[in-house]
């Protein structure tokens, strides 16, 4: 009967829906029912069952990111130490050690094959947990082999490990968006929980490791960082699910273009641009401080001091931006704080006294953190649906690869001294900075990265709330 609470629902679903301009929408399929094109229209999102427990998705999330992040940020110093080991007697132990770190690391290249599929699936968990078990499979079962049997069994099996690398990082990160509300202050808050987690695992994972092999020895600590990495498979299985379909193949490019919509999309492209030029500061920066410090100051420990220093910057910078979320386009963010990172490295190089320095050393990492959240936001805003795991991902990848790029250089140009190495870096940054201001004032990018940015995320429920300073 239509007096029923149930008959009158039905008697609403089954009329049009008025729109706010008077209009009615006739078209509208109900979650799970067909679309005018024949496509399923994807179920509403459920709450999971850890979500009804009281876990909200995104402690969920930020303990997963920490766990693999982790086990990733102090892989490479374990397979050193464990090839320096003594009780293994190893041959040419130290250039063992460096061939199982750049197994680990050159992998990161095919990232975007990974992302790729990610963006296909229809459930990105499964993927991603699938990636961090393997992870630490690869990692334990490359650290038993090495010693036990030939060596390029041991670097196959570290290779595996790095193969699923860009996806602990880059992949991870693409799912936040779909985690947390659709409101900006709630995107920025929870990426500046997301750079946090990369800044605990960039100076938690070699302490920890360090300190287990000075305990037990660099095997168990190897085999704890691979467990850390099925826990995080665990916690990623349990992440809120986004509710969307198999994407149609129309939607979501392959691997070449993929890559080539980082170029295509102005924003994407200056955004990319200005990461990837920075990236070899970030493996740099460890060896300018071992060559700066002898200069500065006798103590002992010094060089290793100047680098906790920017990773407690880096931890402060990122617990900035989570309490005060950053605000306004992300591009335009993202150019002014690489300026401001590249004025900081270049004070730190003028720095004539050991404590000037550490404070340098500190703000420069405070303003990587701030800068990388930055480039966090861009990527979320000006992505495209389909290709938003490729965009982070390829990033990420190419970024790990600079790096180690930077370290060698820094390693081979060592003789010019740390401050000449210092003004280097802070003269990359600017070229950067210039190269992608050159850019937007060429192709008058800042009004078409506008409408980017204002465009919702295909993840989020509704159109973000924008304050008049927020336009992503």
């Amino acid at each position: 009967m239509p007096g029923f609470p149930a008959d009158r629902a039905k008697a609403r679903r089954g009329s049009p829906e008025p729109r706010q301009d008077g209009a009615t929408r006739q078209d509208a399929p109900e979650p799970g029912q067909d679309r005018a094109d024949g496509r399923r229209e994807p179920p509403e999102p459920r709450r999971d069952r850890a979500e009804r427990r009281g876990v909200p998705g995104i402690v969920r999330y930020l303990a997963a990111a920490v766990l693999v992040r982790t086990a990733d940020g102090g892989a490479a110093v374990g397979l050193v130490l464990l090839a320096l080991d003594p009780a293994l007697r190893l041959r040419d132990a130290a250039a063992t050690g460096g061939l199982l770190a750049a197994a680990l690391s050159a992998p990161h290249l095919i990232g975007p094959w990974a992302a790729h599929r990610l963006d296909r699936s229809r459930d990105s968990r499964r993927i991603l947990a699938v990636a961090y078990v393997l992870y630490g499979a690869g990692l334990a079962a490359g650290s038993l082999a090495l010693g036990r049997a030939p060596l390029v069994t041991a670097v196959a099996l570290v290779a595996v490990a790095g193969a699923c690398g860009p996806l602990l990082t880059g992949g991870l990160s693409s799912r936040l968006g779909g985690i947390v509300g659709p409101s900006v202050r709630e995107q920025r808050r929870a990426q500046g929980w997301d750079s946090l987690t990369y800044g605990i695992a960039g100076t938690a994972g070699p302490g920890v490791v360090a300190a287990f092999a000075g305990l037990l020895g660099p095997l168990p600590a190897l085999l704890g960082l691979s467990c850390a990495a099925a826990a995080a498979a665990l916690l990623t299985w349990t992440l809120p699910h986004d509710g969307r379909g198999r994407p149609a193949e129309e939607e979501t490019p392959g691997v070449l273009a993929g890559m080539a919509v980082m170029a295509r999309i102005g924003p994407l492209r200056r955004v990319t641009l200005l990461t990837l030029l920075s990236a070899p500061q970030i493996g740099a920066l460890p060896v300018i401080a071992a060559v700066l410090a002898p200069h500065l100051t006798h103590r002992p420990g010094a060089a290793a001091t100047l680098t906790v220093a920017a990773g407690l910057g880096s931890l402060a910078g990122s617990l900035v931006v989570t309490v005060f979320p950053l605000r306004g386009e992300p591009e335009t963010l993202a150019l002014r704080l690489f300026a401001v990172t590249a004025a900081a490295t270049a004070l730190c190089a003028l720095a004539p006294a050991y404590p000037l320095a550490l404070a340098g050393f500190a703000a420069i990492g405070a303003a990587n953190a701030v800068s990388f959240t930055a480039t966090l936001a861009a990527r979320q805003a000006y992505a495209p649906p389909g290709a938003r795991a490729q965009v982070f991902v390829t990033s990420a990848g190419l970024k790990v690869a600079l790096a180690s790029v930077g370290s060698a250089t820094a390693g081979a140009a060592a003789g010019l001294g740390g401050n000449a190495l210092l003004l280097l870096t802070a003269a990359l940054f600017g070229v950067a900075v210039l190269a992608a201001a050159g850019d937007l004032a060429l192709t008058g990018g800042r009004r078409a990265g506008r409408r980017a940015a204002r465009r919702p995320a295909p993840d989020q429920a509704s159109p973000p709330e924008r304050s008049p300073s927020a336009c992503s």
